[in-house]
């Protein structure tokens, strides 16, 4: 009887293994260029021919290898970073696992040369589909260059899915990106053809190797960061403010100790800083690194190393989003009362805030309650809720409009210094005056800003403001229902509601959130339990909170073609002044626009 199980032969192993860890030529720059900071090296030289197809060259001047560590590198799970499975959880280096040169080799005609220090000459080997075909010795500098020539020759199948030269070569140059803003203090040259693409020399700080790779004016407008947990991990980096943002996450670079990674915690604690001050499908730029000890984190989850696994996700997410948070609040710009505010008014990025570290002057931000998804079916759920919202304000006065102690102006505040308010356009904008500025503020976003920071610090003061009915309302539901809404109490409290069995099945409506008085409240109460049912953890529900408070304020506050009053728009650019992030409303869109005097007077053609 024939045996249908058997042993695949090396080289079919190694051009397996190549299909996981070499998927196209950034692939292969990518292992090389780490394997070059794993040797201790300050220059790496990366040399592109066609994309990467005709030729790879890496050149550094690292520690190199010995003959011997020269042939061993091109066996399979061969590597000097581990020794025992222990080592897996004690990981300093880029690269561990021994797959990366042999799988390349399976796939390419490979040249590799390197001199150890020390040694009196170095040593060149060459290799083809896998087998090592030529062992010399060669004189070369201390370090090692590494020469990958026709990618997939042998596997056509896998060459025809290469994409186009520029196409292969964008992937290569990201790939070099990444690698170079993590290492500040090693110069990295990438050339095309033969023509110089990149060139970063070694830089002091991050916010110097960031500005020379994405530019001057983008890092400019960045904040830094650097924040320790109770736990022992590090969070700092650069990241954007609200109103730097991109329309996709291209720009969003993210490290744990020091490898670059694409996680999904990371990603959704990262936005869940910025929720609320970015509109739908826009993304902050940011260039952010995680340090934490090696122990509470496993990079071992894939061959390519892009995915990690956090031994406590949600503390590690709370952590980021917390820290990130507390930063915007810090620098959110605010009407001050000081001598020239109206020229920083709003002004998202003080001067000076890509250095390293904590701004001088900036008062630490009371951190807020923990973050998490929030649940879009909620708004979409609540806006039934007011189809009769235009008709109520045709019929209410401007004032009374105002409702209830969540979007009633507060007579507290005054207008800051060396400001004037002028009048309202179209019913919708306020015109001011700032010191030589001229400002248009949206009257809509900016009231709704301050309706939800209001609802928002009720929220975690412990529960919305509610209003009693002057008839409770009886609800009648089936058992499981019935069971969800005992489970269910305490967080209906914290919206507003307040709701008492009644026996049986039966529960008793007796107040409602103060903005949501004329709602059909037995419907809302309904589809908001459902939404909450599916909520697992505190931060999830506390989003989802918040995702609520914003269709409150959007429907209670000041609308686009109210008039206002002198004293109420005074009262409202005063209100915007005392409260955080008020450059934005609560679904990312701007507040204000300002218009400089030379900006005025180059229009009229008076410069």
């Amino acid at each position: 009887m024939s045996h249908k199980i058997k042993i695949l032969p090396e080289q079919l192993a190694n051009q397996i293994a190549a299909g996981e860890v070499v998927e196209r030529p950034a692939s292969v720059v990518k292992e090389l260029v780490e394997n070059a900071l794993d040797a201790s090296a300050t220059e790496i030289l990366v040399d592109i021919e066609r994309g990467g197809r005709s030729l790879i060259r890496v050149a550094d001047n690292g520690c190199g290898m010995s003959r011997e560590d020269a042939l061993l590198c091109l066996e399979r799970h061969a590597t000097s970073k581990i020794g025992s499975s222990a080592d897996l959880f004690a990981l300093h280096t880029m690269g561990f696992r021994g797959e990366a040169l042999p799988a390349i080799a399976s796939v390419a005609r490979l040249r590799l040369t390197t001199r150890f220090a020390g040694d009196e000459s170095g040593w060149q080997v060459y290799a083809e589909g896998g087998s090592v075909r030529q062992v010399e010795a060669v004189g070369t500098p201390c370090g090692t260059t590494v020469e990958v020539r026709d990618l997939f020759f042998n596997t056509p199948g896998r060459r025809k899915f290469l994409r186009k030269e520029e196409t292969e070569f964008g992937h290569i140059a990201d790939v070099l990106t990444r690698v170079a803003l993590s290492r500040p203090d090693v110069q990295v040259r990438l050339t095309h053809n033969g023509r110089n693409y990149l060139e970063a020399y070694c830089h002091q700080s991050l916010a110097e190797r960031a500005a020379a790779l994405l530019g001057r004016k983008l890092v400019g407008d960045m904040l830094s960061i650097e924040e320790t947990s109770a736990f022992g991990a590090m969070l700092f980096g650069l990241f954007g403010s609200p109103g730097l943002s991109r329309s996709s996450t291209a720009q969003l670079y993210t490290y744990v100790n020091g490898r670059f990674v694409r996680d999904k915690v990371l990603h959704h604690a990262i936005l869940d800083a910025y929720r609320t001050l970015l509109e739908k499908r826009r993304y902050p730029a940011a260039v952010l690194f995680l340090d934490l000890p090696p122990e509470q984190v496993d990079v071992n989850v894939h061959p390519t190393k892009h995915e990690v696994r956090f031994r406590d996700q949600r503390q590690v997410h709370d952590f980021i989003a917390s820290a990130l948070r507390t930063r915007l609040q810090g620098v959110s710009p605010v009407l001050s009362g000081s001598p020239g505010a109206g020229a920083q008014l709003f002004r998202s990025v003080p001067e000076g805030v890509v250095s390293r570290g904590a701004d001088p002057g900036v008062e630490a931000a009371v951190s807020p309650a923990p973050v998490g998804q929030y649940q879009q079916r909620i708004a979409e759920a609540l806006d039934c809720y007011h189809h009769d919202e235009s008709k109520r304000a045709a019929v209410v006065p401007a004032a009374a409009s105002l409702k209830g102690e969540a979007v009633r102006f507060d007579a507290a505040h005054t207008l800051p210094a060396n400001w004037r308010v002028i009048g309202q356009y179209l019913n919708s904008y306020l015109i001011c005056q700032a010191d030589d500025q001229l400002v248009l503020i949206d009257q809509h976003a900016a009231h709704e800003r301050i309706g939800f920071e209001k609802l928002r610090r009720q929220l975690h003061a412990g529960r919305v403001a509610s209003q009693a009915l002057l008839f409770p309302q009886v609800i009648e539901l089936d058992h499981r229902e019935a069971q969800l809404f005992c489970e269910l109490l305490d967080n209906f409290a914290r919206f507003g509601f307040e709701i008492e069995p009644f026996g049986g099945r039966t529960f008793m409506l007796k107040a409602v959130p103060q903005l949501l008085v004329d709602c059909d409240s037995e419907r809302l109460v309904r589809d908001v339990a459902a939404e909450l049912n599916e909520v697992d953890s505190s931060a999830q529900v506390d989003a989802a909170l918040e995702r609520v408070l914003m269709v409150m304020a959007c429907h209670a506050m000041v609308r686009a073609g109210q008039s206002l009053t002198m004293s109420e728009m005074q009262a409202l650019v005063a209100e915007l002044a005392g409260i955080d992030f008020g450059s934005c409303c609560p679904h990312g869109r701007p507040i204000l626009r300002r218009l400089s005097r030379t900006e005025v007077e180059k229009f009229f053609h008076r410069l």
